[in-house]
């Protein structure tokens, strides 16, 4: 028999380290396998569970306290325990319905990885580059309430250097679909410091023209957020 706590924190990838031990702490709460008023494992079991730093596991216990689902306890008998009353769902009705959330994300992995790719292989004109790299700053230096267009722009003009007519205004419409979902979520800062970090890496792969890595540095980006929003709304 495998029990449920070892199958829900068991090894994260390292790509994402900080979003999948949202991920998978959250997952651990809503299922009821640390249940209400109970105390999480310790800091240094869920670590070596999860194949984490100490320090990506605070930043991510952190944010579900910030987010209102756990509280942290000094003394003795100190520990991070489950709140009594979690947050109650973001909009009333429920969770986002598991098949749309799963279409919505499979659309934009699809859309956003070829574009990277088709943009490294094409011979960007000075003025792509410096499109790209302009819109990477902005992103980079935007505040948490302007994070989300910042970040919107940067991703739509991706697409927009591929000189694809037809693929910019399909990811421009994955892209609504996909902000509209981020809208139900907390910004998280360190998943938005992690994102600044895999947006250089992005760009700077789609400059050097290397299509693989520019495919390869979307999908991981793609992928955390997706833990995110499976996590919080699923």
């Amino acid at each position: 028999m495998v029990n449920a706590g070892e199958a829900l924190f068991r090894p994260v990838r390292t790509g994402n380290a900080f979003e999948e031990t949202v991920e998978r702490l959250l997952q651990a709460i809503r299922l009821g396998v640390v249940g209400a008023g109970e105390r999480l494992p310790s800091e240094r079991e869920l670590a070596e569970r999860l194949g984490v730093s100490r320090v990506t596991l605070r930043e991510a216990i952190r944010a579900l306290s910030d987010a209102g689902y756990v509280e942290s306890r000094r003394g003795r008998y100190g520990g991070t325990f489950v709140n009594d009353s979690l947050p109650a769902p973001p909009e009333p009705g429920g969770k986002v319905d598991a098949v749309s959330l799963e279409d919505a994300l499979s659309l934009r992995y699809v859309l956003e990885t070829g574009a990277a790719e088709m943009a490294a292989a094409r011979s960007l004109s000075p003025a792509d580059r410096q499109h790209l790299t302009g819109t990477l700053a902005e992103a980079a230096h935007a505040d948490l309430d302007d994070y989300r267009r910042k970040d919107s722009r940067l991703h739509l003009a991706i697409a927009e250097v591929t000189a694809s007519g037809s693929l910019t205004t399909a990811m421009a419409d994955a892209r609504t679909r996909v902000n509209q979902l981020l809208d139900r979520i907390p910004l998280l800062p360190p998943n938005l410091e992690h994102s600044n970090a895999q947006h250089e890496a992005i760009v700077d792969a789609i400059l050097a023209g290397d299509a693989p890595a520019a495919r390869l540095a979307m999908a991981e980006h793609i992928e955390g957020t997706a833990s995110l929003l499976r996590a919080f709304l699923s």
